[in-house]
């Protein structure tokens, strides 16, 4: 079973840039909150799985720090089932430790287990050891619904 091309779009929205969905539930819709807050990039060093938090596999070097990424047109860009940050995002620096970075994820909280929403594997490793700042330009963390 799949979702409709725009109710996809729809879900990115709301999630991503805290867009109403008309026409779901009662007479107001599926509302956005109130206030449209943020969401939280992380690194990991394996697949989180369905199954996982934004804890799983994640970076643990010296300097790793979730980024924070608002909810909305500035922080994400939706076009039809397909959504990617619409500004670069850049991690603290490493100052201790190595990772191997194969996945990001997206989710609620700044810290702790949180809510993992999406994971996605990167196209390529990203090695990081002393000195080494971890950072997506926009357009690069891609997100899809299908």
């Amino acid at each position: 079973m799949s979702k409709s091309n725009t109710f996809e779009n729809e879900l990115l929205l709301l999630l991503l840039n805290n867009t109403n969905i008309a026409n779901v539930g009662d007479a107001t819709g599926l509302r956005g909150s109130s206030a449209a807050g943020v969401l939280y990039v992380s690194l990991h060093t394996a697949d989180p799985g369905e199954a996982g938090n934004q804890s799983t596999s994640e970076a643990d070097y010296t300097g790793y720090g979730r980024v924070s990424v608002a909810r909305t047109s500035g922080g994400w860009t939706v076009t039809g089932n397909a959504a990617a940050n619409a500004a670069a995002i850049t991690f603290g620096a490493c100052t201790g430790g190595t990772n191997a970075i194969t996945y990001f994820g997206i989710g609620t909280s700044e810290t702790g287990t949180g809510k993992l929403l999406y994971s996605g594997a990167l196209s390529a490793t990203l090695n990081v050891s002393n000195g080494i700042t971890p950072e997506f330009g926009a357009g690069e963390l891609d997100i899809t619904e299908d």
